[in-house]
């Protein structure tokens, strides 16, 4: 007889249970919250997130962190709408704290809500309008036979703020950077001043000096969103170099939160790239360019149109890529568990 018979067991009531469901964006991992959450007051996202932060941070943390999770976990969190016309709202978790804008969380939270039929829609290649920390945030998704084959979406308006800067790094020197923003605003560094290489092969090395870079720039330059004080930082470091296929237009590596590193090209950081080379000549209008990850894993971005956003000239990015759900869990939260809020080596 196997043991396995035997299995009566169930969590003792005083437990806090959490169920998620989990996804990749071109390896990137999305850990979404399904049920057991408390009631997340507020009447806009950016309230609801802060409602969060300031009272239920250490289901970040449980979850995000071991040993639910890892230093690269990623999550995020359905609401409701809060505009009339939104599908739902969310906002997103890591492991320093919360994301202004997540692209690879839209392309997986759009093949999520469809594919498990949590929203119906009849259509092949259905709009869902979802309500973000930076904006609405408008995706579509292309199906065939019911199955979403690739998402894409509809970014903030995203621009550049701080073009060809030095900043004086400990232990680098004096590094070229220019600043930008896609839903959040990163350091953007050609890797080939730095002489690394875009891979697995020094990802301790980028992990080091996109932290070096992002904290100097944040010390010496000023990061101001146009609109809203919680917008206002420096979410990481991007460096950039040539592509290993010849047929996409470069490779991005993405170092972010607290050392986090993106598997995916990241969607915001190609949206502020998109802005990037379009302020800079490099970019026309809706010409399409596709941009590798760590892994190889593509997502493509254009321009759709141009816009002034605050004191910017700013450009609508599209940006598409594919996710897959990879499983469910049901996490429990001893009171007793020492360690039930879980820890993080970086």
């Amino acid at each position: 007889m196997n043991i396995l018979d035997n299995w009566k067991w169930e969590a003792p009531k005083d437990w806090l249970k959490i169920k998620t469901i989990d996804l990749h964006t071109g390896g990137e991992p999305l850990r979404v919250f399904t049920h057991g959450l408390p009631e997340i007051k507020g009447n806009t996202i950016l309230e609801k997130r802060r409602y969060f932060r300031d009272n239920f941070d250490y289901i970040r943390t449980g979850t995000m962190w071991e040993p639910r999770g890892h230093a690269d976990m990623y999550g995020a969190i359905i609401t409701e709408a809060t505009t009339e016309d939104g599908d739902f709202g969310t906002f997103f978790l890591h492991n320093e704290g919360y994301s202004t804008m997540c692209g690879h969380a839209m392309i997986a939270l759009i093949t999520l809500v469809l594919d498990t039929g949590m929203i119906v829609r009849e259509e092949n290649d259905p709009i869902i309008r979802i309500d973000a920390p930076p904006g609405r945030i408008t995706c579509q998704a292309f199906r065939e036979k019911g199955k979403v084959q690739r998402v894409s979406f509809q970014n903030v308006p995203s621009f550049m703020a701080l073009r060809d800067q030095i900043v004086n790094v400990p232990k680098l020197g004096k590094i070229k950077f220019d600043l930008a923003y896609g839903g959040a605003f990163y350091a953007y560094v050609q890797v080939e001043d730095l002489g690394l290489n875009l891979d697995e092969s020094d990802y301790n090395k980028l992990i080091d000096y996109g932290r070096k870079i992002k904290y100097a720039v944040m010390d010496q330059f000023e990061v101001k969103h146009p609109f809203e004080e919680d917008l206002s930082f420096l979410y990481g470091t991007i460096f950039i170099g040539e592509a290993n296929d010849p047929k996409h237009h470069s490779r991005n590596v993405c170092i972010f939160a607290e050392g986090e590193v993106d598997r995916s090209p990241t969607g915001s950081g190609v949206s502020a790239r998109a802005a990037i080379h379009y302020a800079k000549g490099e970019l026309k209008e809706n010409e399409e360019i596709t941009i590798e990850s760590i892994l190889g894993s593509t997502m493509t971005v254009k321009v759709v149109k141009t816009c002034e956003y605050g004191n910017h000239q700013a450009v609508i990015p599209e940006v598409s890529g594919t996710a897959s759900i990879t499983g469910q869990n049901e996490f429990y939260f001893d009171p007793n568990d020492p360690l039930k809020d879980g820890f993080i080596f970086r």
